[in-house]
């Protein structure tokens, strides 16, 4: 599982201000068409910000305040609000990157890497693919091996992990970590001693004997069998996921408590105990799944809603995940949100094309519907970082992008996903097109142009963030998410999109 997803985005600068400058660096698209700003200094500004980052001296490790006590009220299965702040990976990781072209290159193929795994996994479920037969018998005393619990059809089943983290606190007492927020995947999973192999982490490894609330799951536990890899030993359930890249997990499936910072903690909560995880890990301590599926933390604390707001993939800020406490607003962009029998992982939004410049680009609105199989249809999903449309919906919102920017200097292309791409590196502004969502049920979505040009080097080449898939699968990313809050309104079946209120 790749840790995938990313890229740069900061402010916009205002139309106002624009039509008013005489920099003769600022550029002007001369038409009657809609246009926005995209900021090119901010944004270059900022991949220089990302590679200097030093994640031992950065206000992220600082820890988060003290627990409560025992004595604090506990939010099993409640309604009771829950938040926690969220920070892109690349503050917490340390770069291992020469220029920020190398980082954004390793991004991408991160990302292509979970995107390949999401399609995989829905497209077994759509074949009827019965993975109870897959699962093992026989495991090894003395060590977890990944084939024990795994099938060739395993590695790239399962979708990677998003980028974004979050901290929270496991056991009794509660020792801190920082988790990967996915709303892609619904097994929780921390690594855990002792290590048959472990990735480095920030903070130290759990050590489950240190937990007087840590028990293991027995086989016949009905969490056992929702998994979808799983085994037995000595009546302990054993459990594996496995990621598009080849990463994985493999452990003892148990509960523990979880602790939310200061807005309290849920009992019994059921996670992974993971002794043996390979792959691109590097950083959090594990995941919480935020899916739609039964074992993930949304449904085990029978959460009616929950939200969050993905700030700039590579700014230090961050920003929250809430539980039960955002409401959406009367003016908020609002889409139906759309369940797939074949999948319950996976968040389907309705959408229903696109506009480019003020103008309805021409898509059949089949190609966002999910189909009688299904297969098809356009999924939310924070992990995965450029957004992915059926191809034939590709080139026509491509075309009309390019169609309205012939006068820009272009620039060498393709870069990795990218056919699309422009030299700013002379402009300190530029005027481009705006680009809109357009939702079943008549709402819109504007995008911010940072949300949509994004730069690949820091030396001014800016690409179209979007990319064709040859799946029926469309994947709404999180570059184009961020900087919105998006609320899952579960028990109304409701998306919310709030443009600049993270």
């Amino acid at each position: 599982m790749a840790f995938p997803r990313f890229l740069s985005l900061l402010s916009v600068v205002t139309l106002s201000i624009c039509l008013t400058t005489t920099d003769a660096s600022s550029r002007s698209l001369s038409t009657s068409h809609k246009t926005t700003v995209l900021d090119v200094v901010s944004s270059l500004q900022q991949t220089q910000h990302i590679l200097s980052v030093d994640p031992t001296r950065s206000s992220l490790t600082a820890r988060i305040p003290e627990f409560k006590p025992e004595s604090d009220p506990v939010f099993l299965n409640s309604s009771s609000p829950l938040s926690l702040e969220l920070h892109s990976r690349d503050t917490l990781v340390a770069s291992q990157h020469k220029d920020y072209k190398s980082l954004v290159l390793s991004r991408l193929e991160r990302d292509s890497s979970r995107v390949a795994g999401i399609a995989a996994k829905i497209r077994f479920a759509v074949e009827g693919i019965d993975r109870s037969d897959l699962k093992p018998v026989d495991i090894d005393e003395t060590r977890f091996q990944p084939e024990d619990l795994t099938t060739p059809v395993v590695s790239g089943t399962s979708q990677g992990s998003g980028e974004y983290f979050s901290r929270i606190g496991v056991g009794t007492p509660a020792k801190e970590m920082y988790v990967v927020l996915d709303t892609g995947s619904d097994v929780n999973w921390i690594q855990c001693l002792p290590c048959s192999e472990c990735y480095q982490q920030s903070d130290p490894i759990f050590d489950p004997t240190s937990s007087s609330t840590f028990k293991s799951l027995t086989c016949s536990d009905p969490k056992c069998a929702s998994l979808d890899v799983s085994a037995c030993r000595s009546n302990k359930c054993l459990y594996q996921v496995s990621y598009g890249d080849g990463s994985f997990t493999v452990g003892n499936y148990a509960t523990d408590t979880v602790t939310f910072g200061e807005s309290g903690k849920v009992n019994d909560v059921a996670l992974g105990c993971g002794h043996d995880n390979e792959g691109l890990f590097t950083g959090a301590a594990g995941l919480l799944g935020l899916g739609g599926g039964a074992l993930s933390m949304t449904n085990q604390i029978k959460a009616k809603s929950f939200s969050y707001c993905l700030v700039d993939r590579d700014s230090a800020k961050s920003s929250s995940l809430d539980f039960n406490s955002v409401q959406i607003g009367a003016g908020d962009a609002t889409a139906p949100l759309l369940r797939n029998s074949k999948m319950d992982t996976f968040y389907y939004v309705g959408l229903s094309g696109f506009s480019v410049g003020g103008q309805q680009v021409s898509i059949p609105s089949s190609l966002f519907e999910v189909d009688a199989s299904g297969a098809g249809g356009v999924i939310l999903d924070c992990g995965t970082a450029v957004t992915r449309l059926q191809t034939q919906a590709y080139n026509s919102l491509r075309d009309a992008f390019v169609k309205l920017t012939t006068d820009f200097k272009k620039g060498t292309s393709p870069i990795s996903l990218f056919d699309t791409c422009y030299d700013f590196s002379s402009l300190s502004t530029v005027k481009v097109p705006t680009v809109t969502f357009h939702f079943t049920g008549g709402k819109s979505l504007n995008l911010p142009a940072k949300n949509y040009l994004i730069p690949i080097d820091d030396a001014g080449t800016f690409c179209f963030a979007f990319a064709p898939t040859s799946s029926s699968l469309s994947i709404i990313g999180n570059v184009q998410q961020q900087g919105t809050r998006i609320t899952y309104d579960l028990a109304n079946n409701l998306i919310g999109l709030s443009a600049n209120k993270c």
